[in-house]
């Protein structure tokens, strides 16, 4: 983990990628509350492709890269509906 926040309104954490993977990253996740009492989701993430495998497939890499957002996405909206 890299960081991680706990507030009344806001609680989140962030982790990276280890050595050796293929790519060099972060992945952060925030839910918070604003004044209205809406609540927030957000995601952030960078990386860049570290291997040489990763650099050859990177249509391939960055087609994952995207299907993994879409499922953080589908699995927020799931919990947000559970009554």
């Amino acid at each position: 983990m890299v960081w991680a926040v706990e507030t009344p309104d806001r609680i989140g954490f962030a982790y990276g990628t280890l050595p050796g993977h293929p790519e060099c990253g972060e992945e952060s996740f925030v839910v918070s509350t604003d004044a209205d009492g809406e609540v927030w989701f957000e995601v952030t993430a960078f990386s860049r492709l570290a291997a040489w495998y990763a650099r050859l497939g990177r249509p391939v890499a960055l087609a994952l890269q995207h299907l993994a957002i879409e499922r953080y996405l589908r699995a927020v909206v799931r919990a947000a509906a559970a009554p």
